[in-house]
């Protein structure tokens, strides 16, 4: 008994060191990227030739990079969560009901955004002369666009950045994967898409290590653009509008959801806390998630079936912060880029801003990567991507909160949905319901 307690006591000792150890680096961290933006920032008001064409040259680097990534873990991401349900079939309403509250409040966020966006209807940050927009973009039809989606070959969606056609073909694969015989070849296969999942999370994290120099470079020409005429408003009007999408989504909407559902919001976010300080400096929902399972499980006691099954998926398919993101984002560049935005524009790219957001990796700066490959895929130039890189920084804190928050409402909801349903089901939300 007493090597128990004394192997518990070390265990959480151990656990705690490796929890401080994290949140210093992470302060370190986000202390570097703001060093950065003040030093960019002051190079470039100094109007430096030789600076300015050195910030132009790491810029460049910079987003080739994060196009080289981006499509990769789009795909890999997608790939990976559909085949893993096919192992857990005896899940099914558990899952039904997270994908239920999934797109009900991914779709939520989404037209909080657009609203938000019509309503503030920001202004071109850069007019773009019209050679700076292929002729071809603005004839294109939404017939040609669905048919552009489909791939005659497996290979020219990722070499073109197609990442529309890199979602179907990535669906496609995963539901294959999850039906098919659990023979050595599918486990095999399996264990080497994880392999590489694994691999290209290293190199992005190898990426984020040194993307300071990239801050630095995005700062010092976005300032040294507002120096030669850049209208500095309309970069505001678009943070604004992502903003507070995203507070009214974790302050309004999904607390709506929960009071819907029987829950009270204070007493569930007074349980998830934890993990939603750790998702504000880590900007990562995937790195986030042991803490949001002990949170949750800990704290509102939910059902350990629930939380073990519903809070991984929705990792990575309930980013609600990301689909505000995408939408307005997208939005923005494609009308700085000259290509006129109707009512059917907007409601078509609200779904795409769904289901972009449902395949997006919970990594750091996943939402910005997809956002990217998207526009990159509709030829619309991605030169204001760079620009608003710096204000990324707390954009991204504050959707991954937002995203953490809406996984943990998700399984607070289907626990209580389930609660007593599922057989020898012993946890409870008593301290947690209204």
């Amino acid at each position: 008994m007493s090597n128990t307690y004394f192997s518990d006591r070390v265990e959480k000792a151990t656990r705690s060191s490796l929890e401080e150890n994290a949140k210093r680096k992470h302060m370190r961290t986000v202390i570097a990227w703001f060093g950065a933006m003040v030093i960019g920032g002051l190079l470039g008001y100094l109007q430096l030739p030789e600076v300015n064409r050195l910030f132009t040259f790491i810029a460049s680097v910079f987003t080739r990079l994060f196009q080289f990534v981006a499509v990769p873990v789009i795909a890999l991401a997608v790939i990976t969560t559909l085949s893993s349900l096919g192992a857990r079939r005896e899940t099914g309403r558990i899952f039904a009901h997270a994908v239920v509250y999934t797109l009900a409040t991914t779709i939520c966020a989404a037209a909080v955004a657009l609203f938000l966006y019509v309503l503030i209807a920001p202004e071109n940050v850069v007019t773009f002369s019209g050679s700076g927009v292929p002729g071809n973009i603005k004839q294109l039809s939404y017939y040609d666009h669905f048919l552009s989606v489909i791939p005659n070959n497996i290979l020219q969606p990722f070499v073109s950045g197609n990442v529309l056609s890199v979602l179907l073909i990535a669906a496609a694969v995963g539901l294959a994967l999850a039906f098919m015989p659990r023979t050595e070849n599918r486990e095999m296969l399996v264990k080497a898409i994880n392999g590489l999942q694994e691999l290209l999370f290293t190199l992005i994290r190898a990426l984020l290590a040194i993307l300071p120099l990239g801050i630095l470079a995005f700062t010092g020409q976005l300032v040294s653009q507002i120096e030669t005429g850049v209208i500095v408003g309309a970069l505001g009007q678009y943070t604004t509008v992502v903003i507070a999408g995203n507070l009214l989504q974790f302050f309004v909407v999904i607390p709506l959801f929960l009071l819907a559902r029987g829950l009270h919001p204070v007493r569930v976010f007074r349980g998830m806390f934890p993990a939603l300080a750790v998702a504000l400096f880590s900007k990562s929902s995937a790195g986030t998630l042991p803490v949001t399972l002990a949170s949750a499980e800990d704290n509102l006691h939910l059902d350990p079936r629930v939380t073990r099954f519903v809070l991984p998926i929705c990792t990575t398919i309930n980013m609600n912060g990301c689909a505000a993101f995408i939408l307005v984002t997208s939005l923005f560049l494609m009308q700085n880029a000259g290509i006129v935005i109707t009512a059917g524009t907007m409601c078509i790219w609200l779904f795409v801003a769904v289901l972009a957001a449902v395949g997006n990796a919970g990594v750091p700066m996943g939402c910005y990567f997809l956002t990217l490959s998207l526009m990159s895929s509709m030829n619309v130039p991605v030169d204001l991507m760079g620009i608003i890189l710096p204000i990324y920084a707390i954009i991204d804190m504050i959707e991954t909160c937002v995203n953490v928050w809406s996984d943990s409402s998700v399984a607070a909801m289907t626990h209580h949905d389930l609660q007593g349903k599922l057989p020898d089901a012993v946890a409870e939300l008593e301290n947690v319901g209204a």
